[in-house]
C-alpha cells in the first residue's frame, strides 16, 4: 500500500501553490509554482481517486453488519477490492520522479550511418516518419539545417519539434536505426543492410547552460541554394565553434542572424544533453538500461522491408505493421517504449 502520509504531504503542497497562485505570486516566482503545480496537479488527481476508492469500500465493508444493507455489499464489494491493486500501481506510477526534460521541445538529428547512399535515403526517410507523426501528434515540426545527397537522401538534417509532451515522446528514439532492403539501384535484388543515427535532445532555455562568449568562435562562410554555380552566393552561412569541447555546429539559412539563433540553439541543447548525461552517470555508473538512456552508439531498432516487420530490440516488440510505421503510426511503439520504461524504473524504487 502506498504510504498516506505521503500522499498528506504532496496534496497539502499542491495546494499551497494553488493557494500562491490565486493570491497573486511574485511575476519572478510565477513560472517557476506554475511549473511545478501543473506536474503535481495529475498526481493529485491520482490520489483523490485513490482516496474515494478507499472510502467506497470501508463503507461497503460497513454495510456488512446492516441486515438491510448486506446483499448489496457483498454484491458491490469484489468490484471494490479488484479496483485498489489497479488504482495503487496507477498511484505509484505517478509518484515517479519525473524528468524534468519531458515537457520541452526537442532538437532532434538524423545522419546517416554505415551503407552509403542507401544510409542516406534511409535517413530521409526517417524523417518523413517523424514529421508525419509530428502531424499526428499535432506538433510543430521545423527544419532548421539539411543537407542532400546526390540521389535526393539526407547527409544531416536538424529539425526543431514543439508542442506538448514532445521530448517525453521523443526520447526513446535516440539511437542507431537499422534497415535492411534491396536498394533500388541494385540491380541483382540483393538485400542490403544500412543504418542511420538519431539523436533527440532537449531543447535547452537560457538559464539551463550558460555558454560565455569566450568559449566560442563564430565563423561566416558562403552559402548557396539550389541552382549551383550560377547563384549569388553571400557570406550568410554561419559556423560556431565551441573551444571547450570542440563541438561545431553550422546553420546555413538566407539570414545571418538567424542562423546565429539556430546554432546557438543546437549548440545549448547539445551541450544541456552532455550535462544531463554527465549527472545521469554520475547517479547510476553501473546502470546498463537503454530503454530512456539515449545512448546513440547502440542497436535499436530494425526495419526489414522484405519481410514488412519492424523490431526494436529494446523491448523485443516486432510488429508486422511497417508501411504504417513509416508512415507515421510510432504510437504503440512509443507507448510500450514507455510502460517498459516505467515498470523498469518501479523495480528499480522497489516498489
Amino acid at each position: 500500500m502506498v504510504p498516506l502520509d505521503k500522499l498528506a504531504q504532496i496534496t497539502e503542497r499542491f495546494e499551497y501553490l494553488e493557494a500562491k497562485l490565486n493570491a497573486g505570486a511574485p511575476p519572478s516566482e510565477i513560472a517557476k509554482i506554475s511549473r511545478e503545480y501543473s506536474d503535481l496537479k495529475p498526481v493529485v488527481e491520482q490520489i483523490q481517486s485513490y482516496r474515494t476508492a478507499l472510502d467506497d469500500l470501508a463503507e461497503a465493508e460497513g454495510w456488512l453488519t446492516d441486515p438491510e444493507m448486506r446483499s448489496l455489499a457483498e454484491e458491490e464489494l469484489p468490484q471494490l477490492k479488484s479496483r485498489i491493486p489497479e488504482m495503487e500501481q496507477a498511484l505509484r506510477v505517478a509518484l515517479l520522479p519525473k524528468d524534468a526534460a519531458d515537457a520541452r521541445p526537442a532538437i532532434l538529428e538524423i545522419r546517416p550511418g554505415t551503407g552509403g547512399d542507401e544510409a542516406s535515403l534511409f535517413a530521409a526517410d526517417l524523417l518523413r516518419m517523424y514529421q508525419r507523426y509530428a502531424e499526428r501528434m499535432g506538433w510543430r515540426f521545423e527544419i532548421l539545417e539539411e543537407q542532400f545527397s546526390d540521389l535526393g537522401g539526407i547527409k544531416e538534417v536538424t529539425v526543431h519539434v514543439q508542442g506538448e509532451g514532445v521530448f517525453a515522446r521523443l526520447k526513446y528514439e535516440s539511437g542507431v536505426h537499422r534497415v535492411q532492403r534491396v536498394p533500388e539501384t541494385e540491380a541483382q535484388g540483393r538485400i542490403h543492410t544500412s543504418a542511420a543515427t538519431v539523436a533527440v535532445l532537449p531543447e535547452a532555455e537560457d538559464v539551463d547552460i550558460d555558454i560565455p562568449t569566450t568559449d566560442i568562435r563564430i565563423d561566416t562562410m558562403r552559402s548557396s541554394g539550389a541552382g549551383g554555380q550560377h547563384v549569388n552566393t553571400t557570406d550568410s552561412a554561419v559556423r560556431i565553434t565551441h573551444l571547450p569541447t570542440g563541438m561545431i555546429v553550422t546553420s546555413s539559412e538566407k539570414s545571418q542572424h538567424r542562423n546565429r539563433e539556430i546554432a546557438m540553439q543546437v549548440l545549448r541543447a547539445r551541450l544541456f544533453e552532455l550535462e544531463r548525461e554527465r549527472i545521469d552517470n554520475e547517479r547510476s555508473a553501473d546502470r546498463r538500461a537503454q530503454v530512456g538512456s539515449g545512448d546513440r552508439s547502440e542497436r535499436i531498432r530494425t526495419y526489414n522491408f522484405p519481410q514488412g516487420r519492424m523490431t526494436d530490440h529494446r523491448i523485443n516488440l516486432t510488429l508486422y505493421s511497417l508501411g504504417q510505421i513509416m508512415g507515421g503510426d510510432l504510437g504503440d511503439i512509443i507507448d510500450a517504449l514507455q510502460s517498459d520504461d516505467q515498470a523498469r524504473k518501479l523495480a528499480e524504487a522497489g516498489v
